[in-house]
């Protein structure tokens, strides 16, 4: 008796154990429509032409610009496309820093649309790296296509874990500048955290001991 006792307080310390182990972000790619209505959209109307993105504060989002040699402006180019309706977020210069977002907040699933100077498909054309606080959560890259001229599309990013913080980075090797526009940000209900998982191993160790408890 009391080795089977002992045999199941084992099993049960183990499954949570590698419960918090294994407590890490899962994220995957998402579109437009993983977006609910009423969710985060950022636009940047009203914005004059070469307004500074680094230090700007839009929809309660930190923009920072880092370790390029170019700047990034608010701009009208490159025009309409499918997924970009100037003014928007355009690069000037040397494009290979690091546009980052300080969210004010957590969200789990973020995304925008993009295009990039290349009128033929580009692969990786821009990576989303998230972080919650200091911690890195995950990262995905996209590949740009035609939209319909410029190529581009829509980058969006869901996590298992929400972050607070996103940095964006895109292929200067097969584009010399970038655009973004119509930032989207929601926190979405469905997706349950990995620290569920121990709260419920948890809730399992807790009745079993007293059930074990009034059995003896």
């Amino acid at each position: 008796m009391e080795s089977t006792r002992i045999g199941s307080i084992l099993t049960v310390s183990l499954l949570l154990g590698t419960a918090l182990s294994t407590a890490h972000a899962a994220v995957i790619a998402v579109g437009p429509d993983a977006f609910p209505a009423g969710s985060t959209l950022i636009t940047f109307p009203g914005l004059a032409d070469g307004t500074e993105v680094n230090g700007l504060t839009a929809g309660a989002v930190l923009f920072n610009y880092i370790l390029g040699n170019g700047a990034v402006v608010i701009d009208g180019g490159p025009g309409v496309t499918n997924n970009i309706d100037p003014p928007n977020i355009v690069s000037i210069g040397n494009n290979t820093g690091v546009l980052t977002l300080m969210l004010g907040g957590s969200f789990d699933t973020f995304g925008y649309g993009y295009a990039v100077l290349n009128t033929a498909p580009v692969v990786n054309a821009t990576a989303i790296t998230l972080f919650s606080g200091a911690a890195n959560v995950g990262t995905l890259s996209y590949n740009g296509v035609p939209d319909p001229g410029f190529a581009g599309g829509f980058a969006g990013i869901q996590s298992t874990i929400p972050f607070d913080r996103v940095q964006l980075t895109f292929n200067s090797t097969a584009a010399p500048a970038f655009a973004l526009d119509n930032i989207r940000l929601a926190t979405a209900t469905a997706i349950p955290e990995p620290s569920a998982v121990v709260l419920i191993l948890s809730g399992a160790v807790a009745l079993w001991w007293r059930r074990r408890k009034l059995l003896v």
